[in-house]
């Protein structure tokens, strides 16, 4: 079996070449996460060979991303008692670590130019969407901090951005009230209190540290404007869960949009846990959707970049082993 990782700086996804087994799981690496003691209990899967993306080397706990990807890298290489093999922006074949920072869009790209052909991968996940032309091959830039210039990566997510970031204001009861910038309430909130996800799909850490509950994302809804339940009521709450996903979904239309003109493009390969709100996007404008949950699997899709890595490993195996 070839397992493949995506460690984060979030999440840590793991998936085998042939789907069957599937998982992410929160490890919030600038608190301190288990990183090593969370990959022992894959590596007694005793897989043949490991491929591995790396995304979290930009967490806080490092000073620098080379210090991240040194340390990452480290990290798989002790938990595994097969070869490990890392992906960089270029392919399993590099020459300097820093190749590897933030790559694991570079997997996912790859992988779906040779299986689905041309079109926009994106890939919205609990923090960030990824946005990447394939058109023969991924046309995206090499570094998030060039991607973020060109809007191929789009700093916003499911469950883990701040509302104070998303929208500047909230219209309750008539009034245009400004959002507080303090980390009241995240889009996990808004799409809990809005019935779109369940509790065990808010997989990060509540702004408050209480409950995944309706009411407790209520309660922190009404944060975001300096109030609480007895004065806006579960009205006002939900206007605000309401305004975050209408604003949400505007800015993933423009960056779409913005893409698919650039490029010529026509269709949307959709991946990740917002799967749907990037289908949705995609309706909007009139483009083709291909969901990879349909493709491959729900499962599958939720993790893609480790199962891209993890079929190109085995690919890539094959031709230098036979």
């Amino acid at each position: 079996m070839i397992l493949g990782l995506d460690i984060g700086g979030a999440n840590t996804k793991v998936c085998s070449a042939d789907g069957s087994i599937a998982k992410s799981i929160y490890l919030p690496l600038w608190k301190g996460a288990p990183l090593g003691e969370a990959l022992s209990r894959f590596a007694a899967l005793e897989p043949e060979a490991v491929a591995a993306v790396i995304t979290g080397e930009l967490a806080d706990c490092f000073s620098c991303k080379r210090e991240g990807i040194e340390s990452l890298t480290a990290a798989a290489k002790k938990a595994f008692h097969c070869p490990v093999h890392f992906w960089g922006a270029s392919g399993f074949i590099w020459n300097d670590p820093m190749q590897l920072a933030a790559a694991n869009w570079s997997a996912s790209a790859a992988l779906l130019a040779e299986e689905v052909g041309d079109g926009l991968f994106v890939d919205m996940g609990s923090t960030t969407t990824d946005l990447i032309p394939i058109k023969g091959k991924p046309l995206a830039a090499k570094t998030d901090f060039q991607r973020l210039a060109r809007g191929e990566l789009v700093y916003t997510g499911c469950l883990r951005t701040a509302l104070g970031a998303l929208m500047p204001t909230a219209r309750i009861r008539g009034d245009r009230v400004p959002l507080s910038p303090e980390l009241f309430a995240i889009t996990a909130d808004a799409y809990l209190a809005l019935g779109q996800i369940s509790q065990d799909r808010y997989a990060c850490d509540t702004p408050d540290g209480y409950g995944k509950d309706r009411i407790s994302a209520l309660r922190r809804l009404a944060r975001t404007v300096c109030s609480d339940l007895e004065e806006i009521g579960e009205i006002g709450a939900l206007a605000i869960a309401e305004q975050a996903s209408d604003c949400q979904h505007r800015l993933l239309v423009a960056a779409i949009e913005r893409q698919v003109e650039r490029h010529r493009l026509s269709r949307v390969m959709a991946a990740g846990i917002g799967e749907r709100s990037i289908a949705k996007a995609a309706s909007f404008l009139g483009l083709e959707c291909v969901p990879l949950s349909e493709r491959y699997s729900p499962e599958v899709s939720d993790v893609f970049p480790a199962y891209a890595v993890a079929r190109l490993l085995e690919a890539f195996l094959g031709r230098t082993q036979g």
